[in-house]
Order: structure tokens, then C-alpha cells, then sequence
């Protein structure tokens, strides 16, 4: 089994975790306090991380040229957006839906890397794709049917568009760490990967922590009271950045996002164990659909 496809799936797994921690969260901070957590506490992460990467392979610490760091800014402002918007879909409507709707970072993000990194992906991975982009619409709907009207009416809603809107962001940040690590001097895949997340997370705990010093400083001085809660999202993020960013730099960033689309399973375990809501049989229906398109992605990238 190639590596990226177990590093792929744990990354979903962190993920998933992450954003349901933060959905526990909403309560206590804004949605961009919700965000800045994150970054905040995933940076010192991020930074052993990547001391732990340097010591095991023996390699010295790459300088950061220009190009690294406008592509880790600009990445990092694009996911911030991503994040924001993501978050801000969990407040229309509950969060395995929620989530379902910015699995169409997948099928964007293959438009993009196709586009940008020319990417070129088997047809099976394309089929897979978009039969799990089919279980995203069955999500979307939840049960309304499938008509023309409805599939508009959905498409429109403020939780899709926000969804979409963190699909667009989150899918062009993959693309654009793709291209960040190759700015990267060292030999090592994982010391790459994991430099560009650190300089990444750094530079967005500075906009993000800027940001709310300006605009909010009061939820700037809770996400450093609330340590205690925040820390353990700032610890999952890292820890699942560090496994996509591995999985960018082993292989085609569309082939990840589209393995990916696994965290929607484990969205189902934690959506109805950990935050306790129910999910509509048409929902299921969209999830099985999801497994079945990851299965082929699997299939043609094995």
C-alpha cells in the first residue's frame, strides 16, 4: 500500500476530531476566535514537529526564501478564510451536513491542481470523485429529493454557499502547499512538508492574532485564557496538517483530498456519538456514497 494513502486517512481522522472539538467550542468563541485557537496553539506543535523530523533524518534547517513565504502567507490567508467559512456552515445547519457541504473541496481541488500543477488523474479517480461528490449532494438535500428545484433551492442556502465557499479555499490551499514545498531545500519529503507547516501556522497565528487585536481584543485575551480547551484543537490541527502536508508532497494533492472525503464516515461517529445528533436515513444514504467514491480513488492511486 503506497504511504500516502494510510497518512491521507489519519490526517481525515485528526481533522475530524479537530472540527468537532471546535464545534464543541462555538459556544465559548467567535468564529474567529474558533479559527485562531488553531493556529495558536498548533504552531509550537508544528515547530517540534518539525525538530523532531530534522533529528531523525539528520538534515539541517532549510533557509526560507521569498517564494516560501509569499506562498506560505497566501496559503495560510486562503484556509483562514477556508476555516471561517467552514465554521460559519455549522451555524446553519448541524455538523455532519455541515461538513458534507465543503467535500466538494475535492472535485475543486482537482479543477485547480489541474490547472495549476497539471495535474492528471485516472479516470477511475475522476469516477470516484464524483460519485462521492453525489453522496455530498444527497447530504446537501437531506432527503428533499432530487429535482431540479431542489438541488437550486439547497445550492443557495447560506450553509451550501458557505460550505462551497470553504471548498474553493481549503482545495486551493492544498494546491498552493504543494507548490510551497517545492521552494523548500532539503532532501527529505517529510522535512519539506513539515517546514512549510511550521513557517504556515506562524505566519497565520501572527494575521489571525493581528486580526483580533484589532477587532476583537477580548476574544483575543480568551483564546489565551481558555488554554486548557483550546490547546487540545491547536494539537489535533498540527497533527493532522503535518499528515496532509506529507500526503501533498508524496503524491497529486487531488488524490488526497479525494481520499480525504473518508473524514465523512468518521464525521458519522462523531456527529452521533460525541455531539449527540441524529442523522436522516437519506444522510446515510449520501455517506455510503462517499465510502464508495473514496474506494475508487483508492483503487486507481494503489
Amino acid at each position: 500500500m503506497p504511504v500516502w494513502i494510510p497518512v491521507t486517512i489519519t490526517a481525515a481522522l485528526f481533522q475530524c476530531w479537530r472540527t468537532a472539538m471546535q464545534q464543541k467550542l462555538r459556544g465559548l468563541f467567535t468564529v474567529n476566535g474558533a479559527a485562531f485557537i488553531r493556529f495558536l496553539y498548533g504552531a509550537p506543535v508544528a515547530l517540534i514537529y518539525l525538530a523532531g523530523a530534522l533529528l531523525l533524518t539528520h538534515t539541517a534547517l532549510p533557509r526560507p526564501g521569498p517564494g516560501l513565504l509569499a506562498l506560505a502567507a497566501g496559503g495560510g490567508l486562503m484556509q483562514i478564510i477556508g476555516t471561517n467559512l467552514l465554521i460559519m456552515a455549522f451555524g446553519f445547519r448541524n455538523f455532519a451536513v455541515g461538513s458534507a457541504y465543503a467535500k466538494t473541496e475535492a472535485m475543486q481541488t482537482g479543477l485547480i491542481a489541474l490547472v495549476v500543477l497539471h495535474e492528471q488523474l485516472a479516470p477511475l479517480a475522476w469516477g470516484g470523485i464524483g460519485v462521492g461528490l453525489a453522496g455530498v449532494l444527497v447530504l446537501s438535500l437531506g432527503g428533499r429529493g432530487l429535482r431540479g428545484r431542489e438541488i437550486l433551492a439547497a445550492t443557495v442556502q447560506p450553509a451550501a454557499l458557505c460550505g462551497l465557499g470553504a471548498g474553493f479555499f481549503l482545495g486551493g490551499t492544498g494546491v498552493v502547499i504543494k507548490l510551497a514545498t517545492h521552494h523548500v531545500a532539503a532532501h527529505s519529503l517529510l522535512v519539506r512538508a513539515l517546514f512549510v507547516l511550521a513557517a504556515m501556522t506562524l505566519i497565520q497565528t501572527v494575521m489571525q492574532g493581528a486580526y483580533l487585536a484589532w477587532r476583537d481584543p477580548a476574544e483575543l485575551a480568551k483564546s489565551f485564557r481558555e488554554w486548557r480547551k483550546a490547546g487540545w484543537v491547536g494539537l489535533l490541527s498540527a497533527s493532522g496538517s503535518a499528515c496532509w502536508f506529507t500526503g501533498f508532497a508524496l503524491t497529486d494533492v487531488a488524490l488526497v483530498r479525494a481520499l480525504g472525503q473518508i473524514e465523512v464516515v468518521f464525521t458519522l461517529g462523531f456527529s452521533r456519538f460525541y455531539l449527540g445528533e441524529r442523522l436522516k436515513r437519506a444522510e446515510i444514504g449520501g455517506i455510503l456514497l462517499v465510502v464508495a467514491g473514496v474506494l475508487m480513488v483508492v483503487a486507481s492511486g494503489a
